[in-house]
């Protein structure tokens, strides 16, 4: 058996600290609300401003960044756990996964408004070096020494990122890389996020009514969780909160912020997880939806439930025990505490071990009639039900999709041996023409046009990997983006408009490329990439985490083939911020690479072989130099 066992648990939510963050009502009580008018959404000039806010005091020493101090409080609750349930836990070999959306967006916003009015040199210095994704991330962990722990990943994938953290977790025990990992996510309200929300039209007018008739939309939250997990047979006495049994991961591949609506996507990651657990579908008492309350996600979600978990077999009822058929209950989170972005998917996992523990179904914070187009089962209280397992989906930007299988107990499930992963090809670009690029893709080129400069060079770079092993070798494969700085100087464009024309009339075509998930899911539209997606960050050598990332996925036989992409577009805000924390000597150059990664050698001649505990170095070459070292050095 080997199952994942979460022992330690830390989180904050509009709804409080600790278990209160995702506290489960008991039987006949609804479901708490925490989402309100917001003052500070509401001053920005925002129309729909709704929001659900943490606690302003979380218990920990405040630092110059909200979504640290949200970090620092989840870390510094499940830490205290881990010191009662398993001391000298500090001796191990510890891995730790965290996703966000934004990390240091709230520093980012002052240090692009800073520039903009001239601000010195040595107050500049102090914004950069918190404007980063990955400052929130490392910051944390410095504060509780962690800070260089060798096997460490700062997923950057939007909505999904902390329920891919955690399956990513999961494939680390399996594969016997750690003994301990910490896994979950994070992100703090900005109006950055909430201005490109509501420009893309998917926030509330007043509160979210996920799967019912009239739904507009989610209001935003803020929030933290993190989960330590270890192997069911080293878990040393330890009691358990809930076991990860199964991880899937898939894109859509369709469109960039809007679903696929047939819901395959989702499904396909769903069965994957059901599959890795060896779990049947019929033993499945609660979903954890993602439920976002617009129109297309929640139909597109029925869908995919629908898919996945047929109807019980004659003579069960809920989880898989006698009784009279029932179909299982969802439970739509998100209308409680917000959509809390990179922390959605641990938050909600945490629900829903607490529904399995006391074998409570929970109620849905949502009014009204349902919607035919998006049948699922909603409780209005919370009931009684023996429940055994509980399905958590994930969906995001770039169109990827994750799915985690819960048990209540051991499921027996017996993990996949890993396989070598071999480089096959790789290709290098310095720059994109947007003739030649519409001609190789296929990409109409006015929309090439309204890309950012990263996702155009991250396409290029996949285009020339197309042309050295064909489109088709390509398709069905996965995609895994690494990044230095990200988007940072698509950031600024965007955040500028704000800025001069107020929250409302931000460019909703740009907010999607301001994440750094947009160049994974415009690669996997374009090539058919349907396998796992996402962007990945923790340092300037982030490139290299991308290798490390997919090459996991492969071993684990989540993906036959993955695809690596890194790509800086080198701006200016990108430049100057490297000048400004000290790290100016160190070249920072336009470009992009691209890699194809698979399970089987073939007979393409001797194919090099990559190590699944390669070191990631951020303090060497900076973004997709990273890769072209480790390229040159293992040729």
């Amino acid at each position: 058996m080997s199952d994942a066992c979460v022992i330690a648990s830390g989180a904050v939510s509009a709804l409080g600290l600790g278990p209160l963050a995702y506290r489960v009502p008991d039987a006949g009580e609804p479901a708490p609300v925490a989402i309100a008018h917001d003052a500070e959404l509401a001053r920005a000039g925002l129309q729909r401003p709704f929001a659900a806010r943490a606690p302003a005091e979380l218990g920990v020493a405040p630092a110059s960044d909200r979504a640290t101090d949200l970090l620092k409080a989840a870390l510094s609750q499940a830490l205290a756990a881990l010191e009662v349930v398993r001391p000298g836990w500090r001796g191990e070999r510890i891995g730790i996964a965290l996703g966000t959306s934004s990390g240091g967006m709230l520093t980012a916003e002052r240090f692009f408004a800073a520039r903009t009015e001239g601000a010195d040199a040595s107050s500049l210095a102090a914004l950069a070096s918190g404007a980063t994704y990955f400052a929130p991330f490392n910051d944390a962990l410095a504060a509780f020494g962690l800070e260089r722990t060798p096997l460490r990943t700062h997923l950057l994938a939007a909505c999904a990122a902390s329920t891919l953290a955690i399956g990513l977790g999961l494939r680390w025990l399996d594969r016997d890389a750690c003994d301990l990992v910490l896994a979950g996510g994070y992100d703090a309200l900005s109006v950055f996020v909430a201005a490109g929300f509501e420009a893309l039209r998917a926030t509330t007018a007043s509160r979210s009514r996920p799967f019912r008739l009239g739904r507009d939309g989610m209001a935003l939250g803020e929030g933290a969780a993190v989960v330590a997990l270890v192997r069911e047979d080293r878990r040393r006495g330890a009691p358990v909160i809930v076991r990860v049994a199964g991880f899937g991961a898939s894109t859509d591949a369709v469109h960039i912020t809007a679903p696929d609506r047939t819901g395959s996507g989702l499904a396909r990651a769903g069965a994957a997880a059901l599959a890795d657990a060896g779990w049947p579908a019929s033993r499945v008492g609660l979903v954890s939806a993602h439920a976002t309350a617009t129109p297309y996600n929640d139909a597109m979600e029925s869908r995919a439930i629908a898919a996945v978990l047929a109807a019980p077999r004659p003579g069960e009822g809920p989880g898989g025990l006698p009784g009279s058929p029932s179909p299982p209950v969802v439970h739509p989170f998100k209308a409680q505490i917000g959509h809390t972005l990179g922390a959605a998917g641990a938050l909600e996992t945490l629900a829903a071990a607490a529904a399995l523990a006391a074998s409570i179904a929970p109620p849905a914070a949502s009014e009204g009639e349902l919607d035919p187009d998006a049948p699922v089962h909603l409780l209005e209280r919370a009931e009684a039900r023996p429940l055994s397992a509980a399905l958590k989906l994930s969906a995001a930007f770039g169109g990827a999709n994750a799915a985690l299988l819960l048990t209540s107990s051991a499921s027996g499930r017996c993990p996949r041996p890993p396989r070598p992963v071999y480089v096959r090809a790789h290709a290098r670009v310095t720059g994109f023409e947007l003739g030649r690029l519409a001609e190789a893709t296929g990409i109409a080129r006015d929309r090439l046009a309204r890309l950012d400069a990263l996702c155009r060079l991250g396409l290029s770079a996949v285009a020339a990997l197309a042309a050295v092993v064909g489109a088709d070798a390509l398709r069905g494969a996965g995609v895994v983006a690494g990044h230095a700085l990200a988007t940072l100087d698509t950031n600024e464009v965007y955040d500028a408009r704000r800025r001069a024309r107020g929250a409302r009339f931000v460019d909703p075509r740009l907010f999607p490329a301001t994440s750094p998930n947009a160049i994974a899911g415009e690669c996997a539209i374009a090539y058919q990439l349907t396998g796992p997606s996402f962007a990945v960050g923790a340092g300037l050598g982030g490139a290299l985490e991308a290798l490390r990332a997919a090459a996991e996925l492969v071993a684990s036989s989540d993906a036959d083939r993955m695809v690596v992409v890194a790509a800086d577009d080198a701006g200016p805000v990108a430049r100057e911020l490297l000048g400004l924390t000290g790290a100016q000597p160190r070249a920072l150059v336009c470009g992009a690479v691209a890699l194809l990664l698979q399970a089987d050698p073939g007979d393409a001649g001797p194919l090099r072989e990559v190590d699944l505990d390669l070191p990631v170095d951020h303090d060497g070459p900076v973004g997709h130099l990273a890769l072209l070292r480790w390229l040159e050095a293992h040729g």
